[in-house]
């Protein structure tokens, strides 16, 4: 009887402390096998550093801490993943960027190797093969880590961070993530998330501004667009007016009121690309009503005039070579084709700036989104190559915060939550070293397989 109960006693202790130390073994450097991908990308929408335990000789916790820290305050999408050698490396960035589903720039210390991979939006290829070979022999993982954010953050990282760094909005948050979180907010972690708070704010307070001064040039389209339809003077009564006239109308009327409609609606700068579609599109169909009267053939759906979309339709492409620029051929109307051809100059649509009235590919990076509503289809980016507007839409961080679709401008914002669909040849090539072949360090090698 009494050794029953002993028994007993026994198994009861057994199990408890069974558990506790399975628990303190998961914790042990080296003592289980390399942690599932799926994990470290949770751990990642956390917070911008995961240590694996079984690497955890390779960087301290008070560094991994203060690396995360310089990460959030300076309110960009860049991870870091330190992982134990021997961790498997096929198609690893590629997997654990769908895992995390977060476009970004990703680094990864393998053992004593390091790589890196980014989407296209967040920093160029090139950049990124630059990054990897500037930190390559920078010594132990606090020093190469910290080398690599410095270098990135200096390179002008593309978007901000991800939302679920600060609001805890990631699936499952893992004990340990709020066993981190607790760290942070005792070694100052509530002054890193103010400041992180603190730049949003500012960002969206130089969207807002954006946005005002996109009204402006906005309001002048829609109101002349309005004058086209007065001058027309249709009536669908009118004799001679049939269906097609009257549909031609009818669609005009339709884009001003929604254009009138999207500006009233709009909150960011990128909103705007779609009020110009809006207002573009009811200058066609009244250039196609006006041939209609005239009896006339009906105009070729063209872009708008280059030099100021107001001018209506083009009528041809023309040569033309901007200050300083190289020669392109732009879409003119009929007006700035004469001009062109007799020697003189187009023109041209200009906006404020704060060096005064200026060409519109001369002003601010918000105006990409109202030419992007004009010239879309990919055509925008060969019209304004060797521009100020062109020259801003074409760097990383341009998407992030003007929005993107404007041919080969475009991507997901830094930050953006993209799950798997993103340029998967972003995150392929080799690690390089021995990690799967290729030319180590080799961040902008995008071919093949890992």
């Amino acid at each position: 009887m009494k050794a029953a109960l002993a028994r007993t006693l026994v198994r009861l202790l057994i199990v408890p402390v069974a558990a506790v130390l399975a628990v303190l073994m998961a914790g042990a450097p080296g003592a289980h096998a390399a942690t599932d991908l799926s994990t470290v990308a949770q751990e990642l929408r956390q917070s911008p550093v995961y240590v694996d335990p079984a690497a955890s000789d390779q960087l301290a916790a008070s560094d991994a801490e203060a690396l995360a820290a310089k990460i959030k305050d300076a309110d960009k999408p860049v991870f870091v993943a330190v992982l134990p050698a021997g961790y498997p490396t096929q198609d690893l960035f590629r997997n654990l960027r769908t895992e995390t589903g977060i476009t970004g720039l990703y680094g990864i210390r393998l053992g004593d190797a390091f790589d890196a991979r980014a989407d296209s939006a967040v920093m160029s290829r090139q950049s990124v093969s630059n990054l990897v070979g500037a930190v390559q022999g920078a010594g132990d993982a606090k020093a190469q880590l910290n080398d690599f954010v410095d270098d990135a953050l200096r390179s002008n990282v593309g978007g901000t961070a991800p939302s679920s760094w600060s609001d805890g909005s990631g699936h499952d948050v893992p004990v340990g993530g709020l066993i981190t979180f607790g760290v942070l907010v005792a070694a100052g972690g509530a002054g890193a998330y103010a400041v992180v708070r603190r730049n949003r704010r500012r960002h969206e307070e130089e969207q807002r501004a954006a946005l005002e001064k996109l009204r402006v040039v906005v309001d002048e389209d829609i109101t002349a667009f309005g004058e086209e339809l007065d001058r027309l003077d249709f009536h669908p009564g009118e004799p001679g007016a049939d269906d097609a006239m009257r549909a031609d109308y009818e669609r005009a009327l339709d884009a001003y009121e929604q254009a009138k409609s999207l500006i009233d609606a709009a909150t960011r700068p990128e909103d705007v690309k779609a009020v110009t579609q809006a207002v573009e599109d009811g200058r066609f169909s009244l250039a196609t009503l006006a041939a209609r009267r005239a009896g006339g053939p009906l105009p070729e759906r063209r872009p708008p005039c280059f030099f100021d979309p107001r001018h209506g339709p083009s009528v041809a492409d023309a040569s033309w070579t901007p200050p300083a620029g190289t020669e392109r051929e732009v879409p003119v109307c009929a007006a700035d084709r004469t001009r062109l051809a007799e020697g003189r100059d187009p023109v041209i649509r200009e906006v404020d700036t704060e060096h005064g009235r200026r060409p519109y590919w001369e002003a601010g990076p918000a105006y990409g989104p109202w030419a992007g509503g004009y010239f879309g289809g990919g055509l925008l980016p060969g019209l304004l190559v060797g521009t100020l507007l062109g020259s801003m839409m074409a760097g990383p961080a341009y998407a992030a915060d003007y929005g993107s679709g404007y041919g080969d401008f475009g991507g997901y914002d830094g930050g953006d939550i993209s799950g798997g669909d993103f340029d998967a040849g972003d995150f392929g090539g080799g690690f390089g070293g021995g990690f799967g072949g290729g030319d180590f360090g080799g961040g902008g090698d995008f071919g093949g397989g890992f």
